[in-house]
């Protein structure tokens, strides 16, 4: 049995004024004294360190197979120092939520709490990139439309004492470049930005089979691979990535350190974690809620009001997307501006079937609609995860062009049946996405790839998994009894009724037609509209002449 020790400092913030303490996260912590934690592999445990103190951490009972150890340290989002030495310096020290790893020679003992036999893998063991020697981390970094991971290259394992093999003088199947990562992803639950979630989400995977029976594994890079992931952001769910390096030779393992991330501040006090959406978004889309559950049960009923919020939703859609690539305007400009083109898209969309009284022109666009939603529901599935379709934006882009203009060519045959179809389904989509704006559901992801994807370019190399959660279900069964119960209440009421609403000009030019052939109506003998209009606006206009006699009476 053996003993030896870390320091770790929580580093001082000087925009922090609270000096409250911050809860950290510990695996294995078995006893605590003042100044001093001792570490058993194990157990788990949380720790409150206020700010600048510092905490000498003590790992024994080490046995003496084991190469390596990994001390673990998770906070929520607040930063701390871990040292080797009490006075932190680069290379020995790392600041974030950090881990350390310690080789043991012969007469060294472990100091963290994650054991490795020899034949294990060491990660980051190979690492010239970042500022530890050895480090086993999982870089994190994240904006609005993407989440990126980095790691360092592991190492072949070897006996303590030994000299650890080289990294990088040759790429023969016995060195390190043998080794292949497989890279994981585990959903916390949803509306939950609590600490208790994420320790318990970081519990279950903090080791190898806790990962492999709780997380998703998601893709498989070769030690010539580049060392990063991307995927889709999430602002507002706790996901966990992690890394488990391994040995198929050997057939070993060992696991990176899992990082995990929310893709927003919990600092900023704007638009934060705890604030995450903008009011504006919030309006926005409750009104389109709200239009979307009457066009729901009754767009085919009130096929002008259809016809306004399919015109509207089609050009704000793309406007927003075309202001957004061209300008840097600030998102509730351009959120604006695209409700106002909306509302010019949906007026015109109507006017031309009042105008030209086309019902197919105008049911294609309806059609359209629908083709948008179904596409986007089918690249939504692991089936837009494919490589083929992540690898070239042509192929996703002619497959998701193909499924929308498919859609539309069944409307020629059931006009009638297809656009009250597209009423209820895509009615019931938007009431999902009003209730978005409130409560997180992965379903508004549905369309939301489609927009990241047209506004980022290189959106196409990330992975687009979403967690499906109790609240996800739910919705789906929102989104699926109002569809199925819209769709059966308007076929039912329309079903003795003509298939569409005649156009109101060609019933007015057919209406001033029969007036002018039909002497026998009586209106026929009434002056035309604007003729009674210039002669009302003449009498008003006229002056008016004296009415009996204003002079003596000569005599």
């Amino acid at each position: 049995m053996g003993k030896t020790s870390l320091r770790l400092t929580l580093k001082s913030r000087t925009l922090l004024r609270n000096l409250s303490p911050s809860f950290i996260h510990r695996s294995n912590f078995s006893l605590s004294v003042t100044d001093r934690v001792i570490f058993l592999p194990g157990t788990f445990q949380n720790v409150s360190v206020s700010q600048n103190d510092t905490v000498q951490v003590v790992v024994s009972r080490i046995s003496p197979e084991v190469a390596f150890v990994t001390l673990q340290f998770h906070t929520q989002h607040r930063n701390l120092t871990l040292s080797y030495n009490k006075m932190p310096s680069l290379g020995l020290s790392l600041t974030a939520g950090a881990t350390l790893v310690s080789y043991l020679g012969p007469t060294c003992l472990m100091i963290n709490t994650s054991i490795a036999p020899a034949l294990d893998p060491v990660p980051g063991a190979c690492n010239m990139e970042f500022n530890l020697d050895i480090d086993p981390n999982v870089y994190i970094h994240y904006n609005l439309y993407e989440t990126t991971i980095r790691f360092a290259p592991a190492n072949l394992g070897y006996e303590r004492g030994e000299t650890p093999p080289v990294c990088d003088e040759s790429i023969e199947p016995s060195t390190r470049w043998r080794l292949q990562y497989d890279v994981y992803q585990y959903f916390l639950p949803e509306n939950d930005l609590s600490e208790r979630s994420l320790f318990s989400g970081i519990q279950a995977v903090a080791d190898i089979r806790g990962m492999k029976e709780n997380g998703k594994r998601v893709m498989t890079l070769l030690s010539s691979d580049v060392s990063m992931a991307v995927f889709n952001s999430i602002p507002g769910q706790g996901v966990v990535y992690s890394v488990i390096v391994r040995d198929p030779r050997l057939n070993t393992s060992a696991s990176y350190v899992p990082v995990h991330t929310y893709a927003c501040s919990f600092a900023s006090t704007l638009d934060g974690c705890q604030t995450l959406g903008k009011i504006s978004t919030k309006v926005f889309f409750t009104i389109t809620g709200l239009a979307g559950l009457v066009v729901c049960f009754f767009g085919h009923r009130f096929f002008k009001c259809e016809l306004f919020c399919m015109g509207f939703s089609f050009a704000a859609f793309f406007f927003f997307v075309l202001i957004t690539r061209t300008t840097e305007l600030e998102y509730d400009l351009r959120l604006a501006l695209s409700a106002v083109i909306g509302v010019v898209g949906g007026v015109l969309l109507v006017m031309s079937w009042w105008r030209f009284g086309s019902v197919m022109a105008c049911i294609v666009v309806v059609g359209l609609m629908l083709g948008f939603l179904i596409a986007s529901t089918v690249l939504f599935t692991p089936l837009g995860d494919i490589n083929v379709f992540r690898q070239s934006d042509v192929v996703f882009w002619v497959t998701f062009c193909c499924i929308v203009i498919i859609v539309p060519l069944f409307f020629v045959r059931w006009p009638r049946e297809g656009n009250i179809a597209t009423c209820g389904v895509v009615g019931a989509y938007a009431v999902i996405l009003a209730v978005n704006a409130y409560i997180y559901t992965s379903l508004s992801f549905i369309t939301l790839n489609i927009l990241k994807r047209l506004l980022n370019n290189n959106f196409s190399a990330m992975f687009t998994d979403v967690p499906f959660q109790t609240t996800d279900y739910i919705m789906i069964s929102v989104w699926v009894v109002l569809g199925v119960c819209g769709i059966v209440l308007q076929l039912y009421r329309e079903r003795s009724r003509p298939f569409f609403p005649p156009s109101p000009y060609l019933m007015w030019l057919q209406e001033r037609e029969r007036r002018k052939t039909n002497v026998l109506d009586p209106s026929h003998h009434f002056p035309p509209l604007p003729n009674r209009l210039l002669a009302r606006v003449r009498q008003l206009t006229r002056r008016m002449e004296p009415a009996g006699e204003h002079t003596p009476l000569l005599l």
